[in-house]
Parts: C-alpha cells; structure tokens; sequence
C-alpha cells in the first residue's frame, strides 16, 4: 500500500482546529522503515524543524548525511536557518520567529509563537512526510510532533516516523526521568548526544539511540581540511593565520568571547561583558576582544551597534564557519561564554574558559527550584567537578567574572588542569564501540572515524532495525 493511500490528498487542503484535536495515536502493527515507505513514492520526504542555531547546524549536517546515504531522492521541508537552506531547505519562516529561551521570557512572543506552531503543523501535514525530525528545541518540537500526531490520530491514518534529535535533559530536572514516558506518544525514537541517556530512555519505555555528540563534527571537518591524524580528538585552528589576517598586536591577550545565539541572551549578556572587559583593561593593557557573533539576524545588528561603545579593540566573527572559530579559539588565551553548546566546542579547542549564565528572575528562581544538579556548563556535570568556573545569576557581574578571568588569564596551572580535564570530557562523547563496529562492517564508513550525523541518518534510515549499542 502507498503512503500516498494512507494520507489521503483531501488533507492537504483541510484546515484543522488544533485546539479541539483529539490526542488518539494508533500503533502501527508492525515497524515500517521509511524507505520501505517511500521506495513506493520514488522519494524520501523529510519534515524537518530546528528552532535555533544550534540546531540549524545540527539539521544541516544531519541533511548532508541524509542525502549521502539514502538510496533514493530526497525532498526537503520545514523550518530552519542559513546551514539549513545551502542543504535545500526552504524554510517556512525565518528560525529566530521560534527561538526564544526561558519560561517567562516566551510569554511577550506567546501569540507569534503559537501561530508559527499552527503553520509549522499544517505544513507537515500537507508535505505528507515519510519522516519527521525536530532537533533540539522542545518547548516548539514537542507540541509540533503532539499536534502532528493528533491529526493523523484523528483522521485514523498511518503517521510518519517521528525522531527527535538532542535529547531533554530530562537527568537536570526534579522528575524529569519520570516525564519521559509521556513522550512515546508522539516520538518514535530519540537521537541522543550524550552517554547513557539513550539507556534511561529505553528503561522508560523511549526508543532511543546515542550518536555522539554533534560537535565532534568540527573535529572531522578541520582534520579533513587540514589533512590531520582522522583519530586526533582536538579541533585546532591557525593562530597566526588569524593573527595576521586580522592584525593582532605582538603580545596582544587576546580573549574570544561568545554571547549567545539568542538574542535575548545576548541583549542581557552583552552589557555584563562589556563592564566586565572595562574592568580588565588596565590590568591588561595590550587586551583585545574576538566576538564571536551568532548567525541569526536580531543577534548581528545587536552586537554591530554594541561594539562602537566597547571599551577595548575588538574583531567580530561571523558565525557559520568553523575553520575561522577554531583559528579565532587557537589565538586566545582564554574564553568568556554564555552557558550552551559553545562551552563544548572550547573543551575540542583545548581553550580554557569562564562560563556565565543571567535569565529572567523568575526563570532563574525557577531553575534553581527545579534543577537538581550543581551545575551548568556540561563538561562540569559530566566530569561532576567545577573544572571550568561558573559566574551564574546574581554571582554573574562584571566584578566577579572579571576576577575570574584574571585568575585564569595569570595562573598556568589552572589552564592546564581544564585542558587536561577536557581531554576526559572529550572522550565521553563518543558513541559506544559496537555502533561503530556495526558500521564499519556494512560498509558504511570508510574509516574508524565516525560521523555523529551518519550514526543518526542511519538510525532514520534503518528504523526498526537497531544499529547496535
């Protein structure tokens, strides 16, 4: 039977009140892959979401891997940025309308942001995909794929696969485990990126996979570039090309700094730094800044106008390029970030760093009234030591943030210990032996270096028939 069969075209043209939805969701009496699916239609459609930067890399890649390793043609939609788009994504509108963080920072954009989840389910009905993939982003992905799911239910048809890629972190949170169960309604599987969160998954009854962590990627793409050793664990860039080409004066410290990717962390996060760096200038009189600015729109014009008033010489980074980040990252000494997915990326640079973390107030009371774990940057929850300092909430002013880069900028061995510990770190986020195993005997890589996005794609494409653990 055709998918084409099982959604019939009238949906396509229906408009759906999703408020009166009723959540039934059938089970399929037996797993069908997508290609066992598609081969009918001669095309593999994909609906695929990423609500913010981080993900609209992560989706990108996973699109490459897609494309390279599915045997027939692949058609493309749903929401996502720039990285997304040079793959043959034609977003549906642009990413910075979902990417908002925090609780209480999401009600002034509550009304845009529940018109976009109608569009964006509509959409991916009309598409009738053979898969469905949201990255990261739950807040948007859950209720998109809850929504998504009740209109097949309720029409009674065969829904697509659904996979989410970049598990909740589900082990931060007071119950979190407990909420996982609820989440096998509407995901099919979960593509997770760290250790032992696929295991927990499965114990709660959430198919699961853990590919490795997307940032490995970079490591893949510089060594290639760069013709390095294929098990070197470090991403390393040009730090005198980057020197000269943006005219770094001899004995310079040079500090990389990265806002945020959102632009309400940036707005708040950005005045913080610029005090901070006031406060360091006199202690380093040769001190420069390297921001390192997101790729999203509201983010650019932001940082474009801040820096006319920043109190040291700084060079902006375009984001999107990794071989221009890790040349940037090689030629600082240290790093100041905003808690996310760029305190990983510094631990593959081997760039010792400060990480800092402001919110809303009642998002930061909520925080620490839910979260159970101690900290916030990953490297430190998964080594479970505060390797990398943390200035968070009240404690993140410019006072204590610039004492902490002070300490970390003159004391060698305090560097040496965070790049000694992201060695350890770096190691953990590597997938187990026996999915690695299990690709090199299909075939399917051509070393014993992986890709984070292959494993993925291939999980997506082999649905149903598990790669191994």
């Amino acid at each position: 039977m055709m998918f084409t069969k099982w959604v019939p075209r009238f949906i396509s043209r229906k408009k759906w009140n999703l408020n009166n939805v009723q959540c039934f969701f059938p089970s399929p009496t037996r797993v069908k892959s997508p290609l066992e699916i598609a081969s009918k239609d001669g095309e593999l459609r994909v609906f695929i979401v990423a609500g913010e930067v981080s993900g609209d890399s992560i989706a990108s890649r996973l699109m490459a891997s897609l494309k390279l390793l599915s045997p027939l043609p692949l058609r493309f939609s749903g929401v996502g940025g720039a990285k997304m788009s040079s793959e043959g994504l034609q977003s549906l509108f642009p990413i910075e309308d979902i990417s908002v963080m925090g609780i209480w920072e999401l009600l002034p954009h509550l009304y845009k942001f529940r018109v976009k989840l109608k569009e964006t389910v509509e959409a991916a009905a009309t598409f009738e995909p053979h898969v469905v993939v949201t990255v990261d982003s739950k807040g948007f992905s859950f209720r998109f794929l809850k929504q998504l799911r009740a209109i097949y239910g309720q029409q009674k048809l065969y829904s697509p696969a659904h996979f989410h890629y970049v598990a909740p972190s589900f082990w931060a949170w007071k119950g979190g485990e407990a909420r996982l169960r609820g989440l096998a309604s509407f995901v099919d599987h979960l593509l997770c990126i760290l250790p032992n969160e696929d295991k927990v998954c499965r114990l709660n009854g959430l198919a699961a996979t853990f590919v490795g962590h997307p940032v490995l990627e970079d490591v893949l793409e510089l060594n290639l570039r760069n013709n390095s050793s294929v098990h070197e664990r470090r991403a390393e860039g040009n730090a005198e090309d980057f020197r000269t080409k943006h005219a770094v004066p001899s004995g310079a410290t040079v500090i990389s700094l990265l806002p945020g990717s959102r632009v309400q962390e940036v707005t708040r996060m950005l005045p913080i730094f610029a005090n901070t760096f006031e406060l360091l200038k006199d202690t380093f009189p040769n001190l420069m800044t390297v921001i390192h600015v997101a790729p999203n729109e509201h983010v650019e014009k932001f940082i474009a106008g801040a820096v006319h008033r920043w109190p040291v010489p700084v060079v902006l980074i375009p984001g999107g390029t990794t071989q221009l980040r890790y040349d940037a990252f090689s030629a600082s000494k240290v790093a100041l970030c905003t808690s996310g997915t760029v305190a990983v990326e510094l631990q593959l640079a081997r760039l010792p760093c400060v990480v800092a973390y402001r919110a809303n107030i009642l998002t930061e009371w909520f925080i620490q009234y839910k979260a159970k774990i101690k900290y916030i940057s990953l490297p430190n929850i998964l080594l479970d030591s505060p390797i990398i300092p943390e200035a968070l909430f009240r404690s993140c002013t410019p006072e204590n943030l610039a004492s902490l880069l002070k300490d970390l900028i003159s004391d060698s061995s305090c560097r040496e210990e965070q790049i000694t510990a992201a060695q350890k770190f770096v190691k953990l986020l590597f997938p187990p032996e026996g999915i690695k195993h299990n690709l090199l005997q299909q075939n399917l890589m051509t070393n014993p270096q992986y890709s984070p996005s292959v494993v993925a794609a291939l999980t997506i494409l082999n649905y149903g028939n598990p790669l191994g653990d």
